[in-house]
């Protein structure tokens, strides 16, 4: 499954990757991005997920307070 994350939107709150960290993680600067392992063409903000991870993933999605997770 396709994961996006609107960077610009992240306040930083750390909920995704408390939620699903196998898949989400802060950088730097504690705005979240996708583990690189299920990165796309090295891009924080999109993955390629596992549908094994569909139920954490989700878990992010419902927790996020300013919706910036999205599956496609």
């Amino acid at each position: 499954m396709k994961v996006t994350i609107t960077q610009d939107n992240c306040i930083s709150c750390g909920v995704c990757s408390g939620d699903c960290p196998e898949v989400f993680e802060e950088d730097d600067s504690g705005v979240t991005q996708i583990v690189e392992a299920y990165r796309v063409d090295g891009d924080p903000a999109v993955g390629d997920v596992p549908d094994d991870l569909m139920d954490c993933v989700q878990a992010a999605i419902d927790s996020c307070p300013e919706e910036c997770i999205q599956i496609a």
